[in-house]
């Protein structure tokens, strides 16, 4: 049996359908005529209970459907294996339309699963989700990680595309290495660029908010390299421009990280400024975004270009999406206009507040 119902991340030009399984199963998808399997050099993986399937954006969203396929294990042997008969689920898939495509975000929810689905539910309906880090509070058990699969199961059963960025806290745990296993990634790497609709996408990571000689990572990180790399990846999507934000068919550019990074912090948190302002002066002058969207400081803002709070240099408006308090879960909606981006912060007792940024 499925645990929850997939999870359609959207990276690069691709869909990575997320199969979570409450028991050990050799997993397909199938799309139109298409199947796609999990193996490892011809050997049908069955170890981990989840499964991702990268499917082109094109088959998926022709088609608007795919089917899960399970086959359980009785038991697993060198010669003659025992298998259950397969198992059939079937999604309907929903793309993102051209015009006006509404998101939600989902920041801070720290474990949580019915606050943060209670405050989607007082925005209303949407396109597609965001989930922009500390979904889970740490990475220190797997069950931790399936705060996300839960969340997305019961906000999109299966049928909306979903976009994810890491956060902070995610890099806390013993199945932090193993992070990109459960979650969207390119090649390996929670750093890329999207595509939904004709709305363009980055989701930047920037790792941990303290030196990674700080005590409390205990010498587990390597975040300063991590962001070096990362400056790399954002200067090879200028140059292919083209195929990237400047595509003819882009009409919104949206930057998705979980750390406001042109704030500047207290210490220990005034980390890589000289990193972070590259960053915004790379964007700035060549994407041009119209939004950049992130949680972390667990308040609501939108900071304009020299506001107060841009330390280092915003690139556009930037939006902190998230709330928290110890009774408050709160995230946002998104509705991407020609002219104006409208932002609606809701929160799981009811809150609702609506804003507009001028394009």
């Amino acid at each position: 049996m499925l645990r929850y119902d997939p999870a359609v991340f959207a990276v690069g030009k691709d869909y990575q359908i997320a199969v979570t399984s409450k028991r050990q199963a050799f997993i397909s998808v199938k799309v139109g005529n298409e199947l796609f399997i999990d193996d490892s050099n011809g050997i049908l993986c069955s170890a981990s209970k989840t499964h991702i399937f990268t499917v082109p954006q094109e088959l998926l969203e022709k088609e608007k459907h795919y089917t899960v396929i399970e086959k359980g294990i009785i038991k697993r042997l060198p010669y003659f294996s025992k298998t259950r008969e397969d198992k059939f689920y079937e999604y309907d898939f929903i793309p993102v339309p051209d015009k006006e495509p509404v998101a939600y975000h989902i920041a801070d929810a720290h474990n949580l699963v019915n606050e943060p689905v209670a405050a989607a539910r007082v925005f209303g309906d949407f396109d597609f989700l965001i989930l922009n880090g500390d979904v889970p509070n740490d990475t220190g058990r797997p069950e931790n990680l399936y705060v996300v699969f839960d969340i997305i199961s019961r906000l999109t059963h299966g049928t909306k595309p979903v976009v994810f960025s890491r956060g902070n806290h995610d890099l806390r745990g013993i199945c932090a290495e193993m992070f990109a296993q459960y979650t969207p990634s390119r090649d390996g790497k929670t750093y890329y660029s999207f595509r939904l609709g004709k709305l363009w996408g980055i989701c930047l990571d920037c790792g941990e908010d303290k030196p990674d000689t700080n005590e409390e990572y205990g010498c587990t990180v390597a975040c300063h390299q991590f962001r070096i790399k990362e400056t790399e990846y954002i200067k090879e999507v200028i140059a292919n421009a083209d195929k990237e934000y400047n595509a003819p068919d882009v009409t919104h550019r949206i930057i998705i990280a979980h750390n406001p990074f042109t704030r500047r912090y207290p210490a220990p948190f005034n980390i890589e400024e000289d990193i972070y302002s590259e960053w915004a002066r790379l964007l700035k002058e060549n994407v041009k975004p119209d939004i950049m969207i992130c949680g972390h400081i667990h308040r609501y803002s939108i900071d304009k270009p020299g506001c107060e709070n841009d330390a280092l240099g915003q690139p556009c408006d930037v939006v902190v999406a998230s709330y928290k308090d110890d009774k408050t879960i709160g995230g946002t909606g998104f509705i991407f206009g020609e002219n104006e981006i409208g932002v609606v912060f809701t929160d799981n007792n009811g809150f609702r507040e609506e804003n507009k940024i001028e394009r």
